[in-house]
């Protein structure tokens, strides 16, 4: 028994005759055969859709994502043709002994209907436009196919695409076109897509925008912590630099040392005074290895208090976490401080700089009110004499602790991401 009907013209499959009629229809198409063949019959299980080939089930995925189907093109019935072509005759012959009999009282012969342009859905027709179908393939296919939605016209399309017809104009009787908008109810739909499209551009720009702004946080963030981390890397190799050079100077003043040691021996072994050093002598050596001393720190450069400015930084990284949008009281506590270092640094001398009184009203709001603010100031080399009050001594302020200390407030106030991290 036959599965299929198969269109020799085209090559489509056919599940009934009633189906080969429709073709023959559609496209002109009277060349049939039975055959073996049965027409594929793939239904979707999540929403039931039946596709009836591989391009059909592709687009469908494509669109709504649905990938699973079960193949049921074995549960087909066969075709009787016989059968079925002669009760497709008798309803031809039914519906015309029908019309013979209601246009009897009338003329004998019917006017062929006027034929029209077929109209369809302008939504789904703008769809497969911008796809790139051809116009009169778009309407044909949306026409022919329900006009339900793009898929089941694209569907159409991939099992027509060889009629000869596909790409003409689709003319059909005027009593089936369908009826044109009021130009009320065009007009409204034109303003609801023109409403969609604005919401939907709209939509765009601010998710763009977003976007944006992220890119430039991430980018401002990953910036500060190169700058960071080269800095980091800079002192570490000039703190080992210094190190191995002041290793390198040891040895070689113990190396010195032992061969004047050598030479004194031996000057005194010849003069025959004795091999050991008097107390004077002893005394001596002393007073000029501490002048020694005290000439190679003066001409060593000065090392960055590194572990202490990073507390200083820990420090003012947890007060703007701890005070969060307050940035305009943030930036006056941390100018406060950063008047507070710069004036013993200035002026080391004046005492009124290196004494600050906490039960100061504008030091209270200033100051005291923000969280390691007080911590701060005691790491730049204050502490406290009493509940009230922070004092510097004279002999324990340091100018290199005082310079990181401001370039720390320097950078928080003026480095925007300064924080961030």
């Amino acid at each position: 028994m036959a599965q299929s009907l198969v269109c020799k013209d085209c090559n489509t499959f056919l599940r009934s005759v009633k189906e080969a009629q429709d073709h023959a229809d559609a496209t002109g198409h009277t060349n049939f055969e039975e055959s073996v063949e049965a027409v594929k019959r793939l239904v979707c299980t999540d929403c039931g859709k039946v596709c009836k080939t591989q391009t059909e089930q592709d687009l469908h995925t494509k669109r709504t994502g649905h990938a699973q189907f079960q193949d049921k093109t074995g549960e087909a019935p066969t075709i009787n043709t016989e059968v079925e072509m002669a009760e497709a005759r008798a309803e031809l012959n039914d519906g015309g002994a029908a019309t013979d009999t209601k246009g009897a009282a009338g003329s004998s012969t019917t006017t062929e209907a006027e034929l029209v342009a077929a109209e369809v859905n302008e939504a789904l027709l703008q769809q497969m436009l911008d796809m790139g179908f051809d116009k009169n393939r778009a309407i044909r296919a949306i026409y022919s196919s329900g006009g339900e939605s793009v898929d089941n016209a694209i569907a159409w399309v991939a099992d027509h695409e060889n009629d000869r017809d596909i790409d003409e104009p689709l003319l059909v009787p005027k009593a089936t076109a369908k009826t044109k908008l009021s130009p009320e109810e065009a007009k409204s739909q034109a303003l609801e897509l023109i409403r969609k499209a604005k919401e939907k551009r709209e939509a765009e720009e601010r998710e763009t925008e977003r976007l944006r702004e992220v890119e430039r946080v991430r980018m401002g963030k990953e910036m500060a912590a190169m700058v960071r981390k080269e800095e980091e890397m800079r002192l570490k190799r000039v703190a080992e630099e210094r190190q191995r050079e002041k290793e390198e100077e040891e040895r070689a003043r113990e190396k010195i040392k032992k061969k004047l040691e050598q030479d004194r021996m031996e000057r005194r072994a010849k003069l025959g005074l004795p091999l050991e050093l008097t107390e004077e002598e002893k005394e001596e050596e002393r007073r000029k290895e501490r002048e020694m001393a005290e000439a190679e720190a003066k001409r060593r450069l000065p090392v960055k208090p590194v572990a202490k400015a990073e507390k200083m930084r820990v420090l003012l990284v947890g007060m703007k976490k701890a005070h969060p949008d307050q940035d305009e009281a943030l930036r006056t506590a941390w100018t406060t401080l950063l008047k507070f270092v710069t004036n013993v640094a200035t002026n080391p001398t004046e005492e009124r700089y290196r004494k600050i009184r906490l039960s100061n009203p504008a030091v209270q709001q200033r100051v005291v009110a923000f969280t390691g603010a007080v911590d701060f100031l005691e790491v730049c080399g204050f502490r406290k004499e009493s509940d009230d009050q922070l004092e510097m001594p004279a002999d324990r302020w340091d100018r290199l602790l005082l310079e990181a200390a401001a370039e720390n407030l320097n950078s928080a106030l003026t480095n925007p991401f300064f924080g961030a991290l």
